[in-house]
């Protein structure tokens, strides 16, 4: 029996990964958790509840994150067995995240009982959640409330972000365990009370989902995204170098009289130092035409030592630039003692590092637009971008998910930053270099997208928009704060009762 139930919850965990993009079955996000809270809640001890919480996360991320391998293997050259363990120790370690919670939850927040369903799990379960998404760096991919981009659950994501979106999900998930299971004199009372906990958060999503929150200011302004769709395996070659250079100045040169043209990550194949001239020459142009122009680049800083994966933004101004703050570890920075690096090379792996941008930095002013710039899954760490974002009126990513092949990677990718326009209620221009490039409107419909694999300028128009939303001012401190809070008072208040009795 102990076996079969570790299977369902691995079995569980495999189809939650279907609730997300590309497949976008919203409903298992409800349904996987409550299946697992219902195994926790029959779980014979809490080195049980551990096992179930393992296999549903190895589940979840196994399925979830398999394309890495494609990044470290296929496009980053690393032996076979180099990928196979840095994807399973990721897996292993988001596992682990959930074994503890499923160790706590039997141990010690009422696995058997409503007030843990309906409560005290979804608490918990939140709190790892957004700790998960920072903690050495953090790896926030797969949140729960990334599933609702298209459902009236939305309409709750201006006011708590990701995590509100979470919980309301894993509230939910607890009503249905609890409709299934209450039982005693109470229980009409308790399934009266996990029915309005089930819909109560759909009817007030779908109430503020048509909320405006910030107002539009000025006229539309016009956009145009250039994606190279350079091959990851030809981007960094030196024979490759002049083609891309040339198709990406015809591109831009077509895009000419667009206020704002968008290049993607890294859309220069060495350092932006080594292509001043060229680079100046766009700007010349852009100018010209009356266009302003954010670039993806690598840059050296003055000191000749320092190395950013930045934007460059091209406007009548000095330029700008935006340094991206979350590296990706293993792919930007190597945290690794000398002797591995010296390992690394003699492996033939990329060993360098970037330098992580400043924390807060300021807008991009670019084209009379304040831009709220980030750069490939940076735009997965909302609480970093509050300070730019509120003082924006645009978003803009910049990426290469082509490190992905044709990978489900990139549709997550994509749904990450849906929720961020949602979030700030404002456009947000996706530039890719292979897809999936788009505009994104402030209720996180795709307003217009290039097709992908190919080379393409992708026109639209946007709206500036100014004001704030609750998200944008409190953060997660309401969410995680009332997580923390009702977990202490649940679970210390009667262990403090009972020292006081004995008193």
């Amino acid at each position: 029996m102990t076996w079969g139930w570790r299977a369902l919850a691995l079995g569980c965990g495999l189809l939650l990964t279907l609730a997300f993009a590309p497949r976008d079955i919203w409903c298992l996000a409800l349904l996987s958790p409550a299946v697992l809270i219902w195994l926790w809640s029959r779980a014979p001890s809490a080195r049980e509840g551990a096992w179930l919480g393992f296999a549903f996360g190895f589940g979840t991320y196994a399925a979830g994150t398999w394309w890495l391998y494609i990044a470290i293997r296929v496009f980053g050259q690393a032996p076979v067995w180099v990928a196979l363990v840095v994807m399973g120790a990721l897996v292993l370690i988001m596992a682990a995240y959930q074994a503890a919670l499923g160790y706590v939850v039997v141990r010690w927040l009422s696995a058997r009982r409503p007030v843990g369903w309906l409560l005290l799990v979804p608490a918990a379960w939140v709190l790892l959640e957004w700790w998960r998404g920072w903690f050495l760096s953090g790896f926030p991919w797969l949140s729960l409330g990334y599933s609702q981009t298209d459902t009236w659950l939305a309409g709750l994501a201006p006011v708590g972000g990701v995590h509100l979106l979470s919980a309301m999900l894993l509230i939910g998930a607890g009503a249905l365990v609890t409709l299934i299971q209450a039982s005693g004199p109470a229980r009409g009372s308790l399934r009266a009370v996990a029915l309005v906990a089930l819909v109560l958060p759909w009817t007030l999503g779908l109430s503020l989902r048509n909320v405006e929150w910030t107002h539009a200011e000025g006229a539309t302004r016009s956009i145009a995204i250039l994606q190279g769709a350079v091959p990851q395996d030809l981007k960094w070659l030196e024979s490759n170098q002049k083609k891309i250079l040339d198709d990406y100045a015809a591109l831009n040169k077509q895009a000419l009289g667009a206020d704002l043209i968008v290049w993607p990550e890294s859309a220069l194949p060495d350092v932006a130092n080594v292509y001043a001239k060229y680079i100046g020459g766009v700007w010349s142009d852009s100018d010209a035409a009356g266009s302003g122009v954010l670039m993806g680049v690598m840059r050296v800083d003055d000191d000749g030592i320092r190395y950013f994966n930045s934007v460059l933004g091209l406007g009548k101004s000095e330029p700008e630039f935006y340094d991206k703050t979350h590296l990706v570890p293993f792919g930007e920075y190597f945290p690794v003692p000398h002797a591995v690096r010296e390992w690394l090379r003699l492996m033939s792996l990329p060993n360098s590092d970037f330098n992580a941008g400043a924390h807060d930095q300021p807008p991009l002013s670019v084209a009379d637009m304040k831009i709220s710039a980030s750069i490939c899954y940076e735009d997965s760490y909302p609480t970093s971008l509050h300070v730019a974002t509120r003082e924006s009126g645009l978003l803009a990513n910049v990426t290469n998910d082509a490190w992905f092949g044709r990978s489900g990677a990139r549709y997550q990718h994509l749904q990450i930053a849906r929720l961020r326009a949602i979030e700030g209620r404002r456009f947000l221009v996706r530039a890719a270099n292979d897809g999936v490039s788009a505009i994104i409107g402030p209720s996180g419909a795709v307003v217009a997208q290039a097709p992908e694999f190919t080379q393409a300028i992708l026109r639209g128009r946007i709206q500036l928009r100014h004001g704030t939303t609750p998200y944008l001012v409190a953060g997660n401190y309401p969410v995680i704060g009332a997580a923390a809070v009702l977990l202490a008072i649940m679970v210390l208040g009667p262990l403090i009762r009972r020292r006081r009795s004995t008193i």
